[in-house]
Protein backbone atom coordinates (compact mmCIF):
# COMPACT_ATOMS: atom_id res chain seq x y z
CA UNK A 1 0.00 0.00 0.00
CA UNK A 2 1.41 3.51 -0.95
CA UNK A 3 2.55 5.84 1.71
CA UNK A 4 0.45 8.53 0.47
CA UNK A 5 -3.43 9.21 -1.05
CA UNK A 6 -3.28 11.28 -4.19
CA UNK A 7 -6.17 13.57 -4.58
CA UNK A 8 -6.68 14.62 -8.36
CA UNK A 9 -7.42 18.21 -8.99
CA UNK A 10 -9.19 19.99 -11.70
CA UNK A 11 -9.24 23.80 -11.14
CA UNK A 12 -8.29 26.16 -14.08
CA UNK A 13 -5.47 28.95 -13.18
CA UNK A 14 -5.45 29.79 -16.84
CA UNK A 15 -8.78 30.75 -18.91
CA UNK A 16 -11.47 32.90 -18.22
CA UNK A 17 -12.76 31.33 -15.30
CA UNK A 18 -8.93 31.08 -13.16
CA UNK A 19 -9.23 33.98 -11.28
CA UNK A 20 -12.37 32.12 -9.08
CA UNK A 21 -11.22 28.52 -9.24
CA UNK A 22 -7.82 29.74 -8.64
CA UNK A 23 -9.45 30.75 -4.76
CA UNK A 24 -10.61 26.51 -4.54
CA UNK A 25 -7.77 24.87 -6.01
CA UNK A 26 -6.03 27.21 -2.87
CA UNK A 27 -8.41 26.03 -1.09
CA UNK A 28 -8.11 22.28 -1.61
CA UNK A 29 -4.37 22.82 -1.11
CA UNK A 30 -5.01 24.83 2.48
CA UNK A 31 -7.17 22.04 3.53
CA UNK A 32 -5.26 19.15 2.80
CA UNK A 33 -2.31 21.47 4.32
CA UNK A 34 -4.39 21.14 7.36
CA UNK A 35 -5.47 17.67 7.71
CA UNK A 36 -1.84 16.05 6.94
CA UNK A 37 -0.56 18.33 9.72
CA UNK A 38 -2.77 16.36 12.02
CA UNK A 39 -1.78 13.12 10.96
CA UNK A 40 -2.69 12.65 7.73
CA UNK A 41 -5.77 10.00 6.81
CA UNK A 42 -5.40 6.68 7.92
CA UNK A 43 -1.42 7.33 8.88
CA UNK A 44 -0.89 8.61 4.76
CA UNK A 45 -0.70 11.92 3.44
CA UNK A 46 -2.66 12.98 1.17
CA UNK A 47 -0.81 13.94 -2.05
CA UNK A 48 -2.81 17.33 -4.77
CA UNK A 49 -2.16 15.92 -8.29
CA UNK A 50 -3.10 19.53 -9.77
CA UNK A 51 -3.97 20.13 -13.54
CA UNK A 52 -4.94 23.08 -15.09
CA UNK A 53 -7.90 22.75 -18.05
CA UNK A 54 -7.52 25.81 -19.16
CA UNK A 55 -11.18 27.01 -18.39
CA UNK A 56 -11.99 24.57 -21.54
CA UNK A 57 -14.49 21.69 -20.71
CA UNK A 58 -13.44 19.79 -22.73
CA UNK A 59 -9.83 19.04 -21.45
CA UNK A 60 -11.43 18.88 -18.01
CA UNK A 61 -12.92 15.33 -18.93
CA UNK A 62 -9.42 14.37 -20.72
CA UNK A 63 -7.24 14.89 -17.80
CA UNK A 64 -9.57 13.22 -15.50
CA UNK A 65 -9.68 10.02 -17.93
CA UNK A 66 -5.74 10.79 -17.71
CA UNK A 67 -5.45 11.10 -14.07
CA UNK A 68 -7.62 7.94 -13.85
CA UNK A 69 -6.18 5.40 -16.32
CA UNK A 70 -2.11 6.66 -15.63
CA UNK A 71 -1.59 7.29 -12.17
CA UNK A 72 -4.72 5.12 -11.11
CA UNK A 73 -6.72 8.40 -8.93
CA UNK A 74 -10.48 7.54 -8.29
CA UNK A 75 -10.87 10.72 -6.10
CA UNK A 76 -11.33 14.30 -7.48
CA UNK A 77 -11.94 18.05 -6.70
CA UNK A 78 -13.22 20.53 -8.86
CA UNK A 79 -14.20 21.89 -11.99
CA UNK A 80 -16.59 25.25 -11.50
CA UNK A 81 -18.84 25.73 -14.92
CA UNK A 82 -21.69 22.87 -14.90
CA UNK A 83 -20.06 22.26 -18.76
CA UNK A 84 -16.98 21.71 -17.06
CA UNK A 85 -18.63 19.09 -14.58
CA UNK A 86 -20.72 17.14 -17.31
CA UNK A 87 -17.63 16.70 -19.09
CA UNK A 88 -16.23 14.86 -15.97
CA UNK A 89 -19.19 12.87 -15.17
CA UNK A 90 -19.14 10.34 -17.47
CA UNK A 91 -15.25 9.18 -17.06
CA UNK A 92 -15.85 9.09 -13.02
CA UNK A 93 -19.12 7.29 -13.99
CA UNK A 94 -17.04 4.83 -16.14
CA UNK A 95 -14.13 4.64 -13.72
CA UNK A 96 -16.18 4.67 -10.51
CA UNK A 97 -14.43 7.42 -9.45
CA UNK A 98 -15.98 10.32 -7.16
CA UNK A 99 -15.98 13.91 -8.02
CA UNK A 100 -16.50 16.59 -5.35
CA UNK A 101 -18.17 19.82 -6.80
CA UNK A 102 -17.59 22.86 -5.09
CA UNK A 103 -20.02 25.05 -6.88
CA UNK A 104 -23.09 26.66 -6.66
CA UNK A 105 -25.19 25.26 -9.93
CA UNK A 106 -28.41 24.88 -11.95
CA UNK A 107 -29.45 21.72 -10.62
CA UNK A 108 -31.74 19.10 -11.51
CA UNK A 109 -28.82 16.64 -11.55
CA UNK A 110 -27.89 13.45 -9.99
CA UNK A 111 -24.95 11.39 -10.18
CA UNK A 112 -23.62 8.36 -7.24
CA UNK A 113 -20.60 9.36 -8.14
CA UNK A 114 -20.58 13.30 -7.86
CA UNK A 115 -20.96 14.99 -4.59
CA UNK A 116 -22.76 18.21 -4.86
CA UNK A 117 -21.39 21.24 -1.71
CA UNK A 118 -22.41 24.45 -4.12
CA UNK A 119 -25.93 25.39 -3.43
CA UNK A 120 -28.91 25.02 -5.28
CA UNK A 121 -31.80 26.91 -6.97
CA UNK A 122 -33.71 26.87 -3.82
CA UNK A 123 -30.84 28.15 -1.82
CA UNK A 124 -29.72 30.90 -3.91
CA UNK A 125 -32.08 31.70 -6.78
CA UNK A 126 -35.23 31.72 -5.35
CA UNK A 127 -34.20 33.66 -2.36
CA UNK A 128 -32.54 36.12 -4.52
CA UNK A 129 -35.87 36.46 -6.78
CA UNK A 130 -38.14 36.64 -4.19
CA UNK A 131 -36.11 39.54 -2.80
CA UNK A 132 -35.59 41.59 -5.70
CA UNK A 133 -38.97 41.07 -7.06
CA UNK A 134 -40.23 42.69 -3.63
CA UNK A 135 -37.97 45.37 -3.68
CA UNK A 136 -36.93 46.24 -7.15
CA UNK A 137 -40.10 45.32 -9.67
CA UNK A 138 -40.95 42.73 -11.42
CA UNK A 139 -39.50 43.89 -15.11
CA UNK A 140 -36.40 42.45 -15.65
CA UNK A 141 -33.45 41.99 -17.98
CA UNK A 142 -31.53 38.41 -17.56
CA UNK A 143 -28.29 38.79 -19.02
CA UNK A 144 -25.97 34.94 -19.30
CA UNK A 145 -22.67 33.49 -20.37
CA UNK A 146 -23.74 30.89 -23.07
CA UNK A 147 -23.47 27.34 -21.50
CA UNK A 148 -25.37 25.27 -19.79
CA UNK A 149 -26.02 26.79 -15.81
CA UNK A 150 -27.33 30.80 -17.16
CA UNK A 151 -30.10 28.87 -19.11
CA UNK A 152 -31.03 26.74 -16.84
CA UNK A 153 -31.34 29.74 -14.15
CA UNK A 154 -32.45 31.95 -16.53
CA UNK A 155 -35.79 29.10 -17.29
CA UNK A 156 -36.18 28.73 -13.07
CA UNK A 157 -36.00 33.24 -12.93
CA UNK A 158 -38.55 33.21 -15.35
CA UNK A 159 -41.22 30.95 -14.22
CA UNK A 160 -40.95 33.00 -10.65
CA UNK A 161 -41.50 36.58 -13.32
CA UNK A 162 -44.50 35.00 -14.71
CA UNK A 163 -45.71 33.50 -11.74
CA UNK A 164 -45.43 37.38 -10.18
CA UNK A 165 -47.20 39.10 -13.51
CA UNK A 166 -44.23 40.15 -14.32
CA UNK A 167 -42.18 40.59 -17.99
CA UNK A 168 -39.14 39.79 -19.25
CA UNK A 169 -37.44 43.25 -20.80
CA UNK A 170 -35.17 40.92 -22.20
CA UNK A 171 -33.14 37.93 -22.15
CA UNK A 172 -29.71 37.61 -24.05
CA UNK A 173 -26.66 35.14 -23.93
CA UNK A 174 -22.81 35.85 -24.62
CA UNK A 175 -20.34 33.72 -25.23
CA UNK A 176 -17.33 33.02 -22.87
CA UNK A 177 -15.19 35.00 -25.14
CA UNK A 178 -17.59 38.04 -25.93
CA UNK A 179 -15.29 41.22 -26.83
CA UNK A 180 -16.25 44.60 -24.95
CA UNK A 181 -17.91 45.81 -27.92
CA UNK A 182 -20.61 43.29 -27.83
CA UNK A 183 -21.22 43.79 -24.34
CA UNK A 184 -21.66 47.87 -25.00
CA UNK A 185 -24.19 46.62 -27.82
CA UNK A 186 -25.44 44.37 -24.86
CA UNK A 187 -25.62 47.24 -22.24
CA UNK A 188 -27.58 49.81 -24.14
CA UNK A 189 -30.02 47.47 -25.28
CA UNK A 190 -30.48 47.16 -21.64
CA UNK A 191 -30.91 50.77 -20.91
CA UNK A 192 -33.33 51.07 -23.36
CA UNK A 193 -35.42 48.04 -22.29
CA UNK A 194 -36.89 49.82 -19.37
CA UNK A 195 -35.75 46.87 -16.55
CA UNK A 196 -36.27 47.14 -13.12
CA UNK A 197 -33.33 45.19 -12.07
CA UNK A 198 -30.50 43.22 -14.12
CA UNK A 199 -30.17 39.49 -13.66
CA UNK A 200 -27.16 38.03 -14.67
CA UNK A 201 -25.59 35.31 -14.77
CA UNK A 202 -22.54 36.51 -16.58
CA UNK A 203 -19.41 34.74 -15.44
CA UNK A 204 -15.82 34.91 -15.74
CA UNK A 205 -14.17 37.64 -17.40
CA UNK A 206 -17.56 38.96 -18.53
CA UNK A 207 -18.74 40.49 -15.40
CA UNK A 208 -16.08 43.20 -15.94
CA UNK A 209 -17.09 44.11 -19.69
CA UNK A 210 -20.64 43.70 -18.46
CA UNK A 211 -20.33 46.04 -14.95
CA UNK A 212 -18.19 48.74 -17.19
CA UNK A 213 -20.69 48.62 -20.48
CA UNK A 214 -23.73 49.03 -18.09
CA UNK A 215 -21.93 52.33 -16.45
CA UNK A 216 -20.42 53.61 -20.08
CA UNK A 217 -24.24 53.31 -21.23
CA UNK A 218 -25.72 55.44 -18.21
CA UNK A 219 -27.77 52.57 -16.27
CA UNK A 220 -27.80 54.01 -12.68
CA UNK A 221 -27.07 51.21 -10.20
CA UNK A 222 -29.09 52.85 -7.98
CA UNK A 223 -32.40 52.96 -10.41
CA UNK A 224 -31.66 49.51 -12.04
CA UNK A 225 -29.64 47.35 -9.75
CA UNK A 226 -27.72 44.11 -11.05
CA UNK A 227 -28.38 40.72 -9.11
CA UNK A 228 -26.59 37.76 -9.61
CA UNK A 229 -26.60 34.77 -7.64
CA UNK A 230 -23.18 33.73 -9.76
CA UNK A 231 -21.27 36.25 -8.55
CA UNK A 232 -18.51 36.15 -5.58
CA UNK A 233 -15.56 38.70 -3.67
CA UNK A 234 -13.13 36.74 -6.60
CA UNK A 235 -15.01 38.60 -8.52
CA UNK A 236 -14.90 42.03 -7.48
CA UNK A 237 -11.13 41.32 -6.59
CA UNK A 238 -11.15 41.19 -10.81
CA UNK A 239 -13.20 43.53 -11.44
CA UNK A 240 -12.64 45.98 -8.82
CA UNK A 241 -15.01 46.99 -5.86
CA UNK A 242 -15.60 50.47 -7.77
CA UNK A 243 -17.31 48.50 -10.73
CA UNK A 244 -19.22 45.81 -8.25
CA UNK A 245 -20.57 48.17 -5.62
CA UNK A 246 -24.32 47.52 -5.42
CA UNK A 247 -24.30 44.28 -6.81
CA UNK A 248 -26.71 42.31 -4.97
CA UNK A 249 -26.23 38.74 -4.28
CA UNK A 250 -27.79 35.46 -2.42
CA UNK A 251 -25.03 33.09 -1.46
CA UNK A 252 -24.61 30.61 1.45
CA UNK A 253 -21.04 32.00 2.26
CA UNK A 254 -19.51 35.62 2.82
CA UNK A 255 -16.34 36.81 3.18
CA UNK A 256 -17.67 38.81 6.03
CA UNK A 257 -19.75 35.82 7.76
CA UNK A 258 -19.06 36.68 11.53
CA UNK A 259 -18.51 32.81 13.09
CA UNK A 260 -15.16 31.33 14.53
CA UNK A 261 -14.84 28.48 12.02
CA UNK A 262 -14.59 31.65 9.15
CA UNK A 263 -12.08 33.96 11.19
CA UNK A 264 -10.14 31.04 11.77
CA UNK A 265 -10.10 29.52 8.04
CA UNK A 266 -9.71 33.41 6.77
CA UNK A 267 -6.38 33.70 9.37
CA UNK A 268 -5.14 30.59 8.20
CA UNK A 269 -5.57 31.35 4.57
CA UNK A 270 -4.04 35.11 4.55
CA UNK A 271 -0.70 33.56 6.57
CA UNK A 272 -0.34 30.90 3.04
CA UNK A 273 -1.05 32.89 0.20
CA UNK A 274 -1.03 36.66 1.35
CA UNK A 275 -2.66 39.53 3.31
CA UNK A 276 -4.92 40.68 0.53
CA UNK A 277 -6.09 37.28 -0.54
CA UNK A 278 -9.89 36.96 -0.34
CA UNK A 279 -12.24 34.17 0.17
CA UNK A 280 -15.60 33.34 -1.20
CA UNK A 281 -18.09 31.03 -1.49
CA UNK A 282 -17.08 28.84 -3.96
CA UNK A 283 -13.44 28.45 -2.31
CA UNK A 284 -15.38 27.54 1.09
CA UNK A 285 -17.33 24.99 -0.81
CA UNK A 286 -13.76 23.62 -2.10
CA UNK A 287 -12.66 23.86 1.57
CA UNK A 288 -15.25 22.34 3.84
CA UNK A 289 -15.83 19.39 0.87
CA UNK A 290 -11.89 18.50 1.25
CA UNK A 291 -12.21 18.01 4.85
CA UNK A 292 -15.43 16.23 4.35
CA UNK A 293 -13.48 13.71 1.76
CA UNK A 294 -11.07 13.12 4.45
CA UNK A 295 -13.41 12.46 7.15
CA UNK A 296 -15.40 10.00 5.21
CA UNK A 297 -12.10 8.37 4.84
CA UNK A 298 -11.66 7.97 7.75
CA UNK A 299 -14.95 7.03 9.15
CA UNK A 300 -14.90 4.03 6.86
CA UNK A 301 -11.33 2.74 6.70
CA UNK A 302 -10.81 3.13 2.78
CA UNK A 303 -9.94 5.01 0.30
CA UNK A 304 -12.10 2.55 -2.22
CA UNK A 305 -14.99 5.12 -3.51
CA UNK A 306 -17.74 2.76 -2.99
CA UNK A 307 -16.78 3.00 0.91
CA UNK A 308 -16.13 6.77 1.12
CA UNK A 309 -19.21 7.16 -0.70
CA UNK A 310 -21.41 5.57 1.64
CA UNK A 311 -19.70 7.29 4.52
CA UNK A 312 -20.33 10.65 3.19
CA UNK A 313 -24.15 9.88 3.59
CA UNK A 314 -24.98 12.39 6.83
CA UNK A 315 -21.60 13.86 7.60
CA UNK A 316 -21.55 16.99 9.19
CA UNK A 317 -19.26 20.14 9.93
CA UNK A 318 -19.22 23.24 11.48
CA UNK A 319 -17.94 25.12 7.94
CA UNK A 320 -17.11 28.36 7.84
CA UNK A 321 -20.61 29.06 6.69
CA UNK A 322 -22.05 27.33 10.13
CA UNK A 323 -23.27 24.10 9.89
CA UNK A 324 -23.40 22.08 7.32
CA UNK A 325 -24.55 18.61 6.23
CA UNK A 326 -24.27 16.38 3.43
CA UNK A 327 -27.36 14.56 2.53
CA UNK A 328 -27.16 10.88 1.32
CA UNK A 329 -30.00 10.62 -0.12
CA UNK A 330 -29.29 13.43 -3.05
CA UNK A 331 -25.59 13.78 -3.04
CA UNK A 332 -26.06 17.57 -2.26
CA UNK A 333 -25.73 19.33 1.10
CA UNK A 334 -27.90 20.83 3.64
CA UNK A 335 -26.61 24.77 3.62
CA UNK A 336 -26.93 28.24 5.02
CA UNK A 337 -28.35 31.09 2.29
CA UNK A 338 -27.75 34.77 2.84
CA UNK A 339 -28.36 37.81 0.70
CA UNK A 340 -25.57 40.03 0.47
CA UNK A 341 -24.70 43.56 -1.20
CA UNK A 342 -21.57 44.70 -2.68
CA UNK A 343 -20.16 47.75 -0.41
CA UNK A 344 -16.81 50.31 -1.61
CA UNK A 345 -14.37 47.76 0.30
CA UNK A 346 -15.27 44.61 -2.11
CA UNK A 347 -17.34 43.14 1.01
CA UNK A 348 -20.67 42.27 1.26
CA UNK A 349 -22.95 43.65 3.59
CA UNK A 350 -25.30 40.86 4.79
CA UNK A 351 -29.06 41.97 4.62
CA UNK A 352 -30.76 38.84 4.90
CA UNK A 353 -30.15 35.18 5.89
CA UNK A 354 -32.04 31.89 6.40
CA UNK A 355 -32.26 31.33 10.20
CA UNK A 356 -30.93 27.94 10.00
CA UNK A 357 -29.56 25.11 7.25
CA UNK A 358 -31.63 24.85 3.58
CA UNK A 359 -32.34 21.50 2.63
CA UNK A 360 -31.27 21.06 -0.68
CA UNK A 361 -33.81 20.48 -3.34
CA UNK A 362 -32.31 19.77 -6.61
CA UNK A 363 -35.08 19.67 -8.47
CA UNK A 364 -36.87 22.88 -7.62
CA UNK A 365 -40.22 20.68 -6.21
CA UNK A 366 -41.75 24.37 -4.91
CA UNK A 367 -41.07 27.98 -6.47
CA UNK A 368 -42.10 29.84 -4.05
CA UNK A 369 -38.99 32.53 -2.25
CA UNK A 370 -38.66 31.64 1.38
CA UNK A 371 -40.15 33.86 3.98
CA UNK A 372 -36.92 35.06 5.48
CA UNK A 373 -36.05 37.21 2.12
CA UNK A 374 -38.91 38.64 2.41
CA UNK A 375 -40.41 42.08 3.15
CA UNK A 376 -40.27 41.55 6.78
CA UNK A 377 -36.55 41.18 6.97
CA UNK A 378 -33.92 43.56 7.71
CA UNK A 379 -32.52 45.50 4.27
CA UNK A 380 -29.78 47.59 3.95
CA UNK A 381 -29.96 51.57 3.98
CA UNK A 382 -27.39 52.55 1.74
CA UNK A 383 -27.23 56.01 2.53
CA UNK A 384 -26.70 55.32 6.08
CA UNK A 385 -24.77 52.06 5.26
CA UNK A 386 -26.67 50.54 8.45
CA UNK A 387 -29.13 47.54 8.40
CA UNK A 388 -32.89 48.60 8.69
CA UNK A 389 -35.77 46.99 9.40
CA UNK A 390 -39.52 47.09 7.26
CA UNK A 391 -40.16 47.94 3.81
CA UNK A 392 -37.95 48.42 1.22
Amino acid sequence: MSAYIEIGVLYSSTGVTAAVEETQRRAVLMAMELINDAGGVLGREIIPVCVDPASNPRLYGQLSEQLIIERGIRLFMGCYMSSSRKAVIPMVERHDALLFYGTAYEGFEFSRNVFYGGAVPNQNILPLAGYMLERHGSRVALIGSDYVCPHEANRVMSELIHERGGSKALEAYLPLDASAHDYEALAQAIQRSGADFIYSTVVGEGMARLHRALDRAGVDRQVTPIASHMSCEADVQAMGAELAEGLITCSTYFESVNTEANREAIQRYRQRFGADARTNSCWEAAYVQTHLLAQAMSTCGSTEPVHISRAMAGLEMNAPQGRIRVDGNNHHTHLNPRIGRCNANGSFDILAEAPEPVIADPYVMSHIPPAWAGRSQPRYNGAAGKVAVGAA
